[in-house]
């Protein structure tokens, strides 16, 4: 059968990293995953009693586009406790996942061919979903001297309908400040391009709270998700805030494209909501074993990082050590038995001189999973 010209995007090499594993453990081998970016816990125990309880007395039918109206009141409410920021529900609109929020985002700003900025290395998906609705993804080489995050001068001159930013960031963990934020935004609209601000790890930060984009205007998008902090991952659940002359706008698209965000995910979200003691207690966790990465892979070898502000990810520049990070990773799976990311998901330019890390599992892992990488760069 025939198969469309969009349809042809690239593999998300993580999954295959994920499935060598799979086989690995298959064959009676322990693996410790550093290449997996989801939390090691579940959602929150408020979450699944919620759902529990819902599913005794609701049909868990369509809820509307938009999503519960108690879920949005409480999104919005969030932004006034975190960031103090006044926001209006009605802004909010809940999305399958971050996903969900990408594809509404592009297909609610943007015509077939524009040009979408985004920094690499950065999120894989970004440039599949662009490319697979006829958008062009304009990759924004960044520097380890800005911490991978792109910055005016990258985009001059390139003609952009849109950029799209991470803070903190994927695979980095690296963080804008409210100056670069504010920086990017201004440029980005000084070129009549629209600003996205993806902010789907906000929550897992370490020594300074994250921005987000609604601190500096109202005019951009801001996309987020349950999947990270709120250790939500399979529920498929997140939201957006747009601007209030484009609710409506996002609202016709997401009753085709979705019918609504599902109705049992919105329940155990708006419970997580309120799971403080427990989120923190995750955060903890990342945050011991933050230290301990820094520390571990530095002693181990993996020298050239930028610190992560945020997230659970550490990446490495491996030039010294490869030119060909799959293999690399591929050799670190075999001898050590740890998995990890080869970058030319990240970066399709550089990728293959950089490695991720990933700490969202147990500290136990973190440990044991340093002592494998040191033991395997001695033998190296």
């Amino acid at each position: 059968m025939r198969s469309s010209r969009r349809s042809k995007v690239d593999p998300f090499i993580v999954m295959d990293v994920m499935e060598a594993a799979r086989r690995l453990e298959d064959a009676g081998r322990h693996v410790i995953h550093m290449e997996v970016g989801q939390p090691g816990t579940g959602a929150p125990k408020a979450a699944t009693e919620a759902l529990t309880h819902a599913m005794q007395d609701d049909a868990l039918g369509y809820t509307v586009a938009l999503g519960l109206p108690a879920l949005r009141a409480r999104i919005a409410k969030m932004y006034g406790d975190w960031y103090d920021v006044d926001l209006d529900p009605n802004r909010v609109v809940i999305t399958p996942g971050s996903s969900g929020g990408f594809l509404l985002s592009f297909t609610a700003l943007f015509d077939t061919g524009d040009k979408v900025g985004i920094g690499a290395p950065g999120y894989p998906s970004y440039r599949q979903i662009l490319r697979a609705m006829d958008l062009q993804p304009v990759d924004l080489p960044t520097a380890l001297e800005n911490r991978y995050q792109p910055v005016a001068q990258d985009f001059a001159g390139l003609d952009l309908a849109g950029l799209l930013v991470a803070s903190p960031a994927n695979p980095t963990g690296t963080m804008l400040d409210a100056p670069a934020m504010r920086h990017l935004i201004e440029a980005t609209q000084a070129q009549g391009a629209a600003f996205i601000s993806d902010e789907i790890y906000h929550g897992i930060e370490y020594e300074a709270k994250a921005v987000t984009a609604l601190q500096i205007t109202d005019d951009a998008y801001v996309i987020n998700s349950f999947s990270k902090y709120f250790s939500m991952t399979g529920w498929r659940v997140g939201w957006m805030v747009v601007p209030e002359d484009h609710v409506r706008i996002v609202e016709r698209i997401a009753q085709n494209m979705f019918i609504c965000a599902p109705h049992a995910s919105q329940i155990a979200a708006l419970a997580a909501m309120d799971a403080g003691d427990e989120l923190q207690g995750n955060l903890d966790v990342y945050s011991a074993n933050r230290l301990l990465m820094l520390d571990g892979l530095r002693d181990a070898g993996f020298t050239k990082i930028a610190p992560p502000d945020g997230a659970f990810y550490v990446y490495a520049d491996v030039s010294d050590l490869t030119t060909d990070s799959r293999a690399f990773a591929a050799e670190i799976l075999e001898q050590a038995g740890v998995s990890v990311t080869p970058g030319l998901d990240f970066d399709q330019a550089r990728g293959h001189t950089t490695l991720r890390f990933s700490y969202a599992r147990s500290t136990a892992d973190m440990i044991e999973g340093l002592q494998r990488l040191k033991d395997f760069m001695n033998r190296r």
